[in-house]
């Protein structure tokens, strides 16, 4: 149900989710050497119900900040935007409030213009937009601190700045947002994202299994071994290994090379495949003939075994089954 209430979100469009001031506290308790000094720009927020306001507001002396600027999002008027630097911290109220001449878009120029002036981004962006919202921040090189859905990893716009040290994810998840009726919505894999250096950067996974070929088959279609999870990752394999997406949760650059994912053509290690035309019959569990594009498709990394859903036979009467998506690594020597 929690996912779905995240689906069905993006779908609607509907990004009217307040993150709540304890989820704030949890996550920004460890960035605080980022904010002495700066300029914080929270461009998705409503102060009369942002916990991102009020969080910044509170701890302004505390957090030693320059300014706080947010800026209030109106569908259809022109809306304002409220600066704060410093005076009374213990009152919300507090701050200059100044009308735009928009609706307060963070893609508009003079949203953007405020952007440039600021120098770190902390906020819960709009769900449906996060792919804009992360190339805006990236095109005039913000530091921020952001929540987003963790399938977006997987995005071919996000999972390049993750690959290259650009973007990586944060210390916890986020189970519930509330919306401006006061309903309460659990959701299932939102985190957070960042480009500030923070310590879990550099914690090592500690590694116990040993690698054997039959508890880590190889791809199919792939020169990589299937890590089925990332507790399972074994300490003594130099090889490349497809691990769940999961990992990015652990992934430390100094540990471990991305060396891409099984969702891109231009994986390094994919070995390219046509089971169709190489005669296979593709099957579901019940031994019915399945259309799965996933048993076709070359991005699916494949296993030789029956699998629990979908599978396909080979015309020597071998049984492959694809896993799900793979994030492929391999560890620094």
């Amino acid at each position: 149900m929690a996912n779905t209430h995240l689906s069905n979100a993006k779908k609607a469009k509907n990004d009217e989710f307040y993150t709540m001031l304890s989820d704030i506290e949890k996550e920004l308790k460890h960035y605080r050497k980022h904010f002495k000094n700066q300029v914080v720009f929270c461009n998705c927020d409503d102060p009369t119900y942002s916990n991102f306001w009020k969080y910044f507001h509170l701890n302004f002396e505390f957090l030693g900040l320059k300014k706080l600027i947010t800026t209030h999002y109106s569908k259809d008027k022109p809306s304002y935007k409220m600066e704060y630097s410093g005076g009374n911290d213990v009152d919300c109220e507090t701050g200059l409030k100044i009308p735009l001449k928009g609706n307060g878009d963070f893609r508009s120029q003079e949203c953007t213009n405020i952007l440039e002036q600021s120098d770190i981004v902390v906020t819960n962006p709009p769900f449906s937009l996060f792919r804009e919202y992360v190339a805006q921040l990236q095109r005039f090189n913000k530091k921020f601190i952001i929540i987003g859905n963790q399938n977006a990893v997987t995005y071919k716009e996000i999972f390049p700045l993750i690959k290259d040290n650009k973007l990586w994810l944060g210390y916890n998840h986020v189970k519930e947002f509330m919306q401006r009726n006061g309903i309460i919505k659990k959701f299932g894999n939102v985190i957070w994202n960042t480009n500030c250096s923070i310590s879990k950067q550099y914690e090592e996974l500690f590694l116990t299994e040993k690698y054997t070929p039959e508890k880590y088959p190889k791809y199919d279609n792939y020169d990589a071994i299937n890590v089925d999870k990332v507790s399972e990752i074994p300490k003594d394999y130099n090889g490349v290994m497809g691990v769940p997406i999961s990992f990015l949760d652990k992934y430390c650059p100094e540990q471990f090379e991305i060396i891409g994912g099984s969702m891109y053509d231009d994986t390094p290690c994919r070995i390219h495949k046509n089971y169709k035309r190489l005669g296979y019959q593709f099957f579901r569990q019940d031994g019915s003939v399945s259309n799965s594009g996933a048993l076709r498709d070359k991005c699916s990394p494949k296993i030789q075994q029956k699998g629990t859903s979908d599978y396909s036979v080979s015309p020597n009467g071998e049984y492959l089954s694809s896993v799900y998506q793979r994030i492929f690594i391999k560890k620094i020597a």
